[in-house]
């Protein structure tokens, strides 16, 4: 078999229709269940939730456990979706090599890229292939670890398995480096091998020259992918040229990309209106934004989280605020479950045009319904306070978000810290410099930099600090430098 193109998701799903008899509501009602598990926090595993799902006398197929991994990872939830391969594994239920494959690359968001080297390490002989080989690369790439990936990636060369998704997985990572120089040379590298290049490929190729500023170099590619395999162009293809476009400012070549985009998608891809939503906003499209809303809901029966949240953020781009509120309503009528990206989204729309009560009855809202966490929420309105020289609020709202902070899951903005340091410093205000700091401690936060905004703020108040050098040494401060100047002065005769 020549694995050298990748075969289509699609075509996959297709034969997996032909050969079993899938029910629908099972595989619904078994998601929600599993979706509702919390990514974070609580007791309960996925693993419990099919034990009870088995106990009420219901059947579970492993097409219908697939389906539910594939949604559970693709809103990221790995730790639900490992956790029902693991419960496939102890109920001996029978792992493809693509099985192996899934199953590493969940361990690597669950767990970590160490536990992930560890499983491949344990699987069979015989398990060790393309697929196998393939995910454990992605892992590295995913992490921008250059050194394992191009080390594996020569071994997959040895082992003649280093295929397009190989050299796919490789141009990620270039261009997650902010390398994308380093593209063009492995698609001169798959021609050389006669290895095909599918529609992922060129792609990124076309990223690369985006991410050279060379808006020529994106268009030859398209040319290229036009004139050698027509067939490699999709809907994709045009989403992909839309946005170098628009990053150019090339909006009418982005418009007439969109137009095509819309001619390749089909009726019923939900994921390409969310890219014409998204894009759309960006060249300011506001007439075309809604056609393609409008267009969207009268196509599907049900319009997922997902898409809500592209609609709300391109409104909260176009400063849309009435549409905004009108799309919200929607969704809290016709959601199934609660999601707090949307009200973040809603959030930021309202902060930034001004409007704190809705914003702050969105939070209320979410609160009522979500288990958070709602540390994003809380940092935009400290973010939102501190840009208007309300620091006391903000300040309130920061202690908020680190009440709620487990295991250093969330740190503070920066940017935030430094605008807190900068107002105390020049309001010579030592006692909420110290308050900051003891915020900061909470969450493993209190490092130099924040000792060094710290001994500006007593230096600018003119007070002294006779225990500091203690304070800082306990926190593993080193005292030497500039740091340590400026400790002198707060110090005294001590």
């Amino acid at each position: 078999m020549n694995w050298r193109r990748q075969v289509p998701a699609g075509a996959v799903l297709a034969r997996c229709l032909c050969t079993a008899e899938v029910d629908v509501a099972a595989v619904t009602q078994l998601y929600r269940r599993l979706s509702a598990l919390r990514a974070t926090g609580g007791t309960t595993t996925a693993g419990q939730v099919l034990n009870q799902y088995v106990r009420e006398g219901r059947k579970v197929t492993k097409y219908e456990l697939d389906r539910c991994i594939k949604e559970l990872r693709k809103y990221g939830k790995h730790q639900s979706a490992l956790q029902i391969m693991e419960w496939m594994d102890v109920r001996n239920i029978n792992f493809s090599s693509r099985d192996y494959a899934t199953r590493l690359g969940l361990i690597s968001e669950a767990k970590g890229i160490a536990a992930a080297e560890n499983y491949f390490s344990s699987l069979p002989q015989l398990e060790k292939n393309l697929y196998t080989y393939g995910a454990l690369l992605n892992c590295y790439c995913k992490g921008k670890m250059e050194d394992k990936a191009l080390a594996l990636f020569k071994k997959m060369e040895e082992m003649n398995i280093a295929f397009t998704f190989a050299y796919n997985s490789l141009m990620t990572l270039y261009l997650r480096l902010d390398q994308p120089e380093k593209v063009p040379p492995l698609i001169e590298g798959m021609r050389k091998r006669n290895i095909a290049l599918d529609t992922v490929s060129y792609n990124m190729y076309m990223r690369s020259y985006s991410g050279l500023n060379d808006i020529e170099g994106v268009e030859r590619v398209f040319e290229e992918m036009m004139k050698e395999d027509e067939q490699t162009i999709d809907w994709t293809t045009y989403s992909s040229l839309a946005s170098f476009y628009v990053k150019a400012g090339l909006n009418e070549k982005a418009a007439s990309a969109l137009r095509q985009l819309e001619e390749e998608m089909g009726p019923k891809n939900e994921l390409a209106y969310r890219f014409l939503i998204s894009l759309y906003a960006g060249i300011s499209k506001s007439g075309e934004l809604h056609r393609v809303w409008k267009s969207l809901k009268s196509n599907l029966q049900t319009i997922n989280n997902l898409s809500y949240l592209v609609m709300l953020q391109a409104l909260g781009k176009l400063n849309d605020v009435d549409a905004l509120k009108t799309t919200l309503e929607e969704w809290r009528s016709s959601r199934s479950n609660y999601d707090l990206r949307l009200a973040n989204a809603a959030i930021i729309a309202f902060l930034k045009s001004g409007m704190i009560k809705e914003a702050e009855s969105v939070l209320q809202e979410a609160m009522q319904n979500s288990n958070g966490p709602f540390f994003k929420a809380r940092e935009m309105f400290t973010t939102f306070f501190l840009n208007h020289h309300q620091v006391n609020s903000a300040l309130k709202y920061m202690e908020a978000a680190i009440s709620e902070v487990k295991n250093n899951e969330w740190h503070p903005n920066p940017d935030d810290v430094d605008k807190f340091f900068k107002y105390f410093e020049e309001k010579r205000d030592v006692d909420g410099a110290e308050q900051l700091c003891k915020l900061l401690k909470k969450v493993n936060y209190l490092d130099s930099k924040a000792y060094h905004s710290l001994l500006q703020t007593y230096v600018a108040a003119g007070k002294l600090a006779p225990d500091m050098r203690t304070r800082m040494e306990a926190d593993g401060i080193d005292t030497r430098g500039e740091i340590g100047a400026l400790l002198e002065k707060v110090l005294g005769d001590c």
